[in-house]
C-alpha cells in the first residue's frame, strides 16, 4: 500500500511544530479546571448566593466570546504563530491579576483578571485548533486533532489536584463550616459519611483536625442554628467577631491568597512558554491572507449556509454547556445531596477526569472504526441514560453516575469541531472562531443552573437534582446533530 493510499497523522516534518503546538491544550485544560471549583469557594469566602457565584463562569467563558472573532481576524491578517503569542501574554496578564485581587480581597477583580485570562484562551483555541488540522493531510486531520485534545485533560487533571490539594483542602472558610455543624470537624463528618455512603478509602480526603472556636459555640448555642450559610453572613455581618483568631476580612484574605497561589505560578508557567514560541520557527501552513478583508464577508456568508458549520457551532455550544454544568456541580451535587465536604467532592471530580483521558483515548481509537457522526450519536445517548441516573439515582449511586457522564464527553467537543470544519477548506480559520465562539454555552448554562440551585425544588425533586435536566437537554441537542450529519453521510455515499 502506498503512503498516499494511507496517509500519515503526523507527517514528519510537522512533529517538532505538533508537540509544541499540543502542549498549549493542557494550558487551557488547567486554566479550565482549576477555575471550576472557585464558584463553591467564592460562594462561602463572599457570602454569596449560587446565582452570584457563577458570575465566575460568566466571566470565564464570556472572555471567549468576546475574543473569539477578534483572534480569528487577527490570525487572517498575521499567523498563526502571531495568534499564538498574543494568546499567551494575555493568560499570563490575567494569571497574575489574581494577586492584587486576592490582597484585596476583591470578588470584581478576580472576576476581571479571569475575563482577561480567557482572552487569552480564546486566542489559543482558535489558533491552535485550525493549526492542527492544518498540520498535514485533510484525510486525517479530525483524527489528528482528537490526538492533540487528548493531552488537554492532562492539564486539566493537574489543575484539579491543585485546586483541591492546594485550595479546597486548606480554605478557613471550610473548617468554620465544619465548627458550626457540631464542634466535631471533618473528623466526625468524614466517618458519617464513611458509614452511610461507603466512600472507598482512596477518595476519602484527608480529615482536618478539630476546631472548636469559642466565639462559633457561643453564637451556635445563643442563635440554635446549625446552618453554615447563615452563620457564615453573621460572621461577614459581625455578629460572629472571630474564628480562630481571625476577623471575617482575615479569613477571605486568608484563603483567597491560597486561591491566588497556583494562577501566580501558572502565570510564571506561561511566560516561559511565551519565551519559547517567541524564538521557535513555526511551518507556515497558510495563514495569513492577504486578501483577508475582500474575502471577509464571503467567507462569513459561505460559513452561514453551511448547514452542517451552523449545526456545528449550535451543537458546540450546548456541549460546552454541558461541559461546564456537569463539572462545576459535581462539588454541591456531592454536599447538597450527601453531606459530602468539597475537599473529598473534588475527589470525584478528579475521577471523573480520569475517566475522561482515558475515555478520550479509547473513543481515539474506535474512529478508526466508527464515523465520527456515529460515534457522536452514541455517546451523547450514554450521556443522557448517565445524566438521567444521577437526577432520579439516590444514594453514592447517583454520584457515581454523574462521574460517568465525563466518559461520554470525553470527544465531544473536538468531533463536532472536526464535524462542523468538514470541507470548509481555508474558511477553518475564520470558521474556526465561531466554535470557540460557541464556548458562550458555559456563560448562560451555569447561570440558569445556579439560579435552579438557589429553589427550594424543581421538575419534581430537589434543586440539586433537577437542575441537571438542562444537562439532559444539552445532550439532545448534540445527538440530533449526530444522527443529522450521520443521515447526511450516508445519503452522499449512496449518491456517490
Amino acid at each position: 500500500m502506498s503512503k498516499t493510499d494511507n496517509p500519515p497523522v503526523i507527517p514528519r516534518n510537522f512533529l517538532i511544530s505538533f508537540i509544541l503546538v499540543t502542549s498549549l491544550f493542557s494550558l487551557w485544560g488547567f486554566a479550565n479546571d482549576v477555575t471550576n471549583p472557585l464558584v463553591a469557594v467564592f460562594k462561602d469566602v463572599f457570602v454569596i448566593t449560587n446565582a452570584q457565584s457563577t458570575w465566575v463562569q460568566m466571566a470565564f467563558y464570556g472572555g471567549y466570546a468576546t475574543m473569539a472573532l477578534p483572534a480569528a481576524i487577527f490570525i487572517r491578517r498575521f499567523s498563526y504563530k502571531s495568534g499564538i503569542i498574543v494568546g499567551l501574554s494575555l493568560y499570563a496578564i490575567g494569571a497574575l491579576l489574581s494577586i492584587p485581587a486576592a490582597a484585596g480581597a476583591n470578588f470584581n477583580l478576580f472576576i476581571i483578571a479571569l475575563y482577561i485570562l480567557t482572552f487569552g484562551l480564546a486566542f489559543l483555541e482558535t489558533t491552535a485548533n485550525p493549526y492542527i488540522l492544518s498540520m498535514g493531510p485533510p484525510e486525517t486531520a479530525t483524527r489528528r486533532l482528537n490526538l492533540a485534545q487528548a493531552f488537554n485533560p492532562l492539564g486539566s487533571l493537574t489543575g484539579m489536584f491543585i485546586a483541591g490539594t492546594v485550595i479546597l483542602s486548606a480554605i478557613q472558610v471550610e473548617d468554620f463550616k465544619n465548627d458550626v455543624n457540631g464542634y466535631a470537624g471533618d473528623l466526625a463528618t468524614t466517618a458519617i459519611v464513611q458509614q452511610e455512603h461507603n466512600i472507598p478509602a482512596f477518595l476519602q480526603a484527608k480529615p482536618r483536625e478539630r476546631v472548636h472556636d469559642a466565639n462559633v459555640q457561643a453564637y451556635v448555642a445563643m442563635v440554635g442554628v446549625d446552618a453554615p450559610a447563615t452563620a457564615l453572613q453573621d460572621f461577614k455581618d459581625g455578629k460572629i467577631t472571630s474564628f480562630q483568631g481571625m476577623t471575617h476580612r482575615e479569613l477571605q484574605q486568608n484563603d483567597l491568597k491560597l486561591v491566588a497561589l497556583p494562577y501566580t505560578a501558572i502565570g510564571c508557567v506561561v511566560l516561559v512558554v511565551l519565551v519559547v514560541f517567541f524564538v521557535t520557527k513555526l511551518p507556515h501552513t497558510g495563514a495569513p491572507d492577504s486578501d483577508h478583508d475582500v474575502h471577509f464577508g464571503r467567507t462569513v456568508k459561505r460559513l452561514l449556509t453551511n448547514p452542517n458549520y451552523v449545526g456545528g457551532v449550535i451543537a458546540q455550544t450546548f456541549y460546552v454547556g454541558a461541559q461546564i454544568m456537569t463539572w462545576t456541580f459535581i462539588i454541591q451535587y456531592a454536599e447538597n445531596e450527601l453531606g459530602i465536604d468539597k475537599a473529598t467532592a473534588q475527589n470525584f471530580n478528579i475521577m471523573a477526569m480520569v475517566i475522561f483521558l482515558c475515555s478520550r483515548f479509547i473513543c481515539t481509537f474506535f474512529l478508526k472504526y466508527i464515523a465520527p457522526s456515529k460515534l457522536l450519536l452514541i455517546l451523547s445517548a450514554g450521556a443522557i441514560a448517565f445524566t438521567l441516573g444521577a437526577i432520579y439515582i439516590h444514594s453514592l449511586t447517583g454520584l457515581y453516575s454523574l462521574v460517568l457522564i465525563s466518559a461520554c464527553m470525553s470527544l465531544m467537543f473536538p468531533t463536532i469541531y472536526g464535524l462542523a470544519l468538514d470541507g470548509v477548506g481555508q474558511d477553518a480559520k475564520l470558521g474556526s472562531a465561531g466554535l470557540i465562539f460557541a464556548i458562550v454555552g458555559g456563560v448562560f448554562m451555569t447561570r440558569f443552573q445556579g439560579q435552579i440551585l438557589d429553589m427550594d425544588g424543581f421538575m419534581g425533586t430537589t434543586a440539586t437534582r433537577g437542575s441537571f435536566f438542562l444537562v439532559v437537554l444539552c445532550f439532545i441537542i448534540i445527538a440530533i446533530y449526530g444522527y443529522t450529519v450521520s443521515r447526511a453521510g450516508k445519503k452522499a455515499e449512496i449518491a456517490a
